[in-house]
């Protein structure tokens, strides 16, 4: 169970955001206002080398210092729709962000990409090299990509979901980014984050595939790590069947979770019936 409870933060009046973070943005952050005071932080640049627009080079995210309390992502995740930062808790200890080893693309870039077409690529990539065992994972889809999942009613207020579940991730002791975002899902290509870069080389797909489950499912993403991602779902599936369906795009999304965890689709979709927190690792 995710835990509840939550302590309203003291606010100051709205003021400008502070230059650093301003230049997180095209336009120059220019109206966007905040009325949380952050602790100690810095933006996250990139190294030079991984930069993919040096024309456009700027600064990734904002990263605090130091591990952040629940209730200070709870006030800037309501704070979002003026402030145009969507707060993620990142893992701690020496981790890519940390050197500024972060690929960063513009969220216009993930406008491309459509879930149904990103998973019929990995589904026919992996059925040429698959053996018959590991052509049983996939039953009872086999080679045939079912392509996207049906949404799913809606059980609770999605932010609410997300501030409980941030809560639980905090007593983990992590710091906390801030993305100069739309909507949480890009702040995977947004900041550059490189975890799944061994399954698919360019991440912006991901953040396509986020995006569509915050439509279809509630899904917020929460937290983040060098290999890792959390994300609450305000939606999730009540029946094996529809459950069957979301583990065939979860397996084209990140197949570590189904092919070193559960170990199988039908396995992995009895996991995730009703389930309000989706975790991705990869290898």
């Amino acid at each position: 169970m995710i835990g509840t409870g939550s302590v309203e933060m003291a606010q100051r009046q709205p003021r400008r955001l502070p230059p650093e973070l301003r230049g997180l943005f095209d336009d120059g952050g220019r109206d966007r206002v905040l009325s949380v005071d952050l602790p100690p932080g810095e933006v996250v640049w990139p190294d030079p080398t991984y930069v993919r627009w040096p024309s456009n080079r700027r600064a990734a995210f904002w990263l605090s210092d130091d591990p952040v309390t629940a209730e200070l992502w709870t006030a800037l995740r309501r704070e979002h729709p003026r402030s145009g930062l969507w707060p993620v808790l990142m893992e701690d200890s020496v981790q890519p962000w940390s050197v500024g080893q972060v690929a960063p693309d513009a969220a216009t870039e993930i406008d491309h990409f459509q879930v149904g077409a990103f998973m019929e690529e990995v589904w026919s990539d992996w059925i040429e090299r698959a053996t018959e065992d590991q052509m049983e994972m996939l039953d009872p889809y086999g080679p045939h990509c079912p392509g996207p999942a049906d949404p799913a009613p809606v059980r609770c207020d999605p932010d609410d979901l997300a501030d409980r579940y941030a809560a639980v991730l905090a007593e983990r002791g992590m710091p906390l980014g801030l993305a100069a975002v739309t909507r949480g899902a890009d702040a995977l290509a947004v900041m550059g984050w490189q975890g799944a870069i061994h399954h698919n080389e360019w991440n912006v797909p991901l953040a396509a595939v986020v995006r569509s489950w915050e439509d279809r499912y509630a899904a917020r993403l929460v937290g983040m790590g060098f290999n890792t991602l959390e994300l609450t779902v305000a939606a999730p599936p009540a029946t094996l069947q529809h459950a069957l369906h979301i583990a065939a795009e979860h397996w084209t999304f990140c197949p570590d979770a189904i092919i070193q965890g559960a170990g199988s689709l039908i396995d992995y979709a009895h996991q995730i019936i009703d389930k309000p927190t989706w975790s991705f690792w990869w290898d």
